[in-house]
C-alpha cells in the first residue's frame, strides 16, 4: 500500500495555484511534509511562491498554547515572518492583514470533530478572503478518524458558536478540504476556492495505513487514540468533570475528586457500549480543572475503533456521573470559546435537549434515534461535496 500524499506535498510538485502571487499561510506543527518540513519553510523556499506572512488557529502557530487561552501577534524565528494570531484579538483576518496578501493558503489537521475549531478559522479565511477579493487554497489531510462513519447530532443553528459554527454532525466523516467546498455552497460565499487534493488516501483508511507521521494538533491531542475519543470526550469540558487534561492521556481519563471510580465502571459496563471496556482509575491532574487533586473516574478503552459509539458512549458517562452526586457535579458556566450566555455543554451538543434530558435522569439513547436520523441526512447532504 502506497503512501497517502497530502494536498501540501502536491503542491509543493506544482504551485500553480499560488505561483507569482503574495500567500499568507495558517499554519501549526502539524503542517508538514512526510519527510518533516515544516510547511513555512518548504513553501519559502519554493521557487515562483512569494510567501509572506503566517497566521495561527487556535492554540497559535507553535501549538504551545492551552485551551481557551488567546495567543498574541509575534514573528516567526525559523521564517522571520509575521505571524498574525487568528485567535486572540480577533478571530477573522482583518483588512490590514490581508492587505498584502494575495492568496490565503489553509494546511492544518484536523481530528474530524464537530467542535474543534480549527476548520472554523478555516471558514472565517474564507469568509474574509470573499470580502477582501482574495483567494483560498485549502491543502488538504486525512480525516484522521475516517470519512465513512458519521455519528451524533446535527447541530441546532440557533447553538452556533466557535465550537459549531455549521450544522455538521459531531463526527462529520470529512476533510478540512470536503468541509470548504460545502460552506462556500451552502453558506454562499463568493470566494475563489481551490482545494489541492491528496493522492491515495480512501475514506475507511486507518491514518496508520497513510503512511504519513502524527504531529499533535493541538496540546492535548497527542495520538490518533485521542482523536477517536475526542467526539464524545470533549463533552466533557462542558462539565466540572476532569476531561484528564493534565495527565498523559487527556479525554480517555475522566473524573472528580468526589466521584466512585468502581461505581462508574460498573454503571458504564451494563449499558453495554459496543467496541469500548471502562476500567475505575484515579488520577491527578498537573493542571486545568482539579489540578493537583486526587481524582477518581475511569479511563475509556477502545478495542474496536469501527463500532465505537464516541457521542453516545461519553453522554452515559456524564449520566452516570451525575446521577451518582447530583450534588457535586456541575454544568460548566458560561463564557467558553467566546459564548457568554449559554451554556458550554449545550453549545458542544448543538442543542439544550440532552443537557435537559440528563437532568430529568432520562439515558441519552433515548434520544440516540433521533441522532440517527440526524446523522443519516447529514450523510446525504454532505455527498455533493466529497472527493475521495
Amino acid at each position: 500500500m502506497g503512501r497517502v500524499r497530502p494536498g501540501l506535498e502536491r503542491l509543493l510538485d506544482r504551485p500553480d495555484a499560488v505561483r507569482g502571487l503574495r500567500v499568507g499561510l495558517v499554519v501549526n506543527p502539524s503542517s508538514i511534509t512526510p519527510d518533516l518540513e515544516h510547511a513555512s519553510v518548504a513553501l519559502k523556499a519554493r521557487r515562483g511562491v512569494k510567501l509572506v506572512a503566517l497566521f495561527g488557529p487556535e492554540h497559535g502557530i507553535a501549538a504551545d498554547a492551552q485551551d481557551l487561552v488567546e495567543v498574541g501577534h509575534s514573528r516567526d524565528r525559523q521564517t522571520g515572518l509575521p505571524v498574525h494570531s487568528l485567535y486572540g484579538e480577533t478571530r477573522v483576518p482583518t483588512p490590514q492583514m490581508l492587505a498584502g496578501v494575495d492568496a490565503m493558503v489553509y494546511d492544518v489537521q484536523d481530528v474530524g470533530s464537530r467542535y474543534y475549531t480549527f476548520v472554523y478559522t478555516m471558514l472565517h479565511v474564507m469568509e474574509a478572503c470573499a470580502r477582501e477579493g482574495k483567494r483560498v487554497v485549502v491543502l488538504d489531510r486525512p480525516n484522521p478518524i475516517g470519512g465513512d462513519a458519521v455519528d451524533g447530532n446535527v447541530l441546532d443553528p440557533g447553538y452556533r458558536s466557535f465550537v459549531g459554527m455549521h450544522p455538521l454532525a459531531v463526527r462529520h466523516g470529512m476533510t478540512s478540504g470536503e468541509l470548504a467546498l460545502m460552506f462556500r455552497e451552502e453558506l454562499a460565499l463568493d470566494v475563489d476556492l481551490q482545494v489541492v487534493p491528496m493522492k491515495g488516501w480512501r475514506r475507511r483508511m486507518a491514518y496508520e495505513d497513510t503512511g504519513l507521521p502524527w504531529v499533535l494538533p493541538s496540546p492535548n491531542i497527542p495520538s490518533v487514540d485521542t482523536a477517536f475519543v475526542y467526539p464524545g470526550g470533549c463533552l466533557v469540558e462542558g462539565t466540572n468533570l476532569s476531561e484528564g487534561r493534565g495527565t498523559t492521556r487527556p479525554f480517555e481519563l475522566v473524573g472528580a475528586p468526589w466521584l466512585d471510580g468502581h461505581a462508574l465502571a460498573r454503571a458504564l459496563e451494563r449499558e453495554p457500549i459496543p467496541g469500548a471496556g471502562f476500567r475505575a482509575a484515579a488520577f491527578t491532574p498537573t493542571f486545568h480543572k482539579h489540578a493537583g487533586l486526587l481524582c477518581h473516574g475511569v479511563q475509556v478503552h477502545v478495542s474496536d475503533r469501527r463500532r465505537f459509539p464516541a457521542f453516545l458512549a461519553y453522554l452515559l458517562l456524564v449520566h452516570h456521573a451525575r446521577r451518582q452526586d447530583p450534588e457535586r457535579f456541575a454544568w460548566r458556566d458560561p463564557p467558553y470559546e467566546y459564548e457568554y450566555v449559554k451554556l458550554p455543554f449545550d453549545i458542544l451538543c448543538g442543542t439544550d435537549r440532552v443537557r435537559k434530558s440528563i437532568e430529568a435522569r432520562v439515558s441519552p439513547k433515548r434520544l440516540a434515534a433521533g441522532w440517527k436520523r440526524e446523522s443519516e441526512a447529514f450523510r446525504k447532504r454532505r455527498a455533493k461535496y466529497l472527493l475521495y
